[in-house]
C-alpha cells in the first residue's frame, strides 16, 4: 500500500500561490529522487513546467546530486 505524496503537493501548493522561492527552498531539501521526480511529474500535469527556469533548475540540479551514489540524506 503506498501513501499519498505529501511533500509534492505541499510544494506544488506553494508553486501555484507564487512563493518560488520557497517551493526551491523545498526542492533544496528534498527527501528523496522519487519525491522530486513526483514534482516533477506534477509539475507537467499542471503545465507549471518551463515557466520558471529558476524552479525547473533547481528540480534538475536536486535530482542530479540526490542521484548520485555517494550522496544521500539521511532519514
Amino acid at each position: 500500500m503506498s501513501r499519498a505524496n505529501e511533500w509534492s503537493n505541499k510544494v506544488l501548493g506553494l508553486v501555484k500561490g507564487g512563493n518560488t522561492a520557497a517551493a526551491i527552498a523545498q526542492i533544496r531539501v528534498a527527501p528523496s529522487v522519487k519525491d522530486l521526480r513526483q514534482l516533477q511529474s506534477a509539475l507537467a500535469a499542471a503545465a507549471l513546467a518551463g515557466r520558471w527556469r529558476d524552479l525547473d533548475a533547481a528540480v534538475t540540479d536536486n535530482l542530479a546530486l540526490l542521484s548520485a551514489p555517494r550522496l544521500h540524506r539521511s532519514p
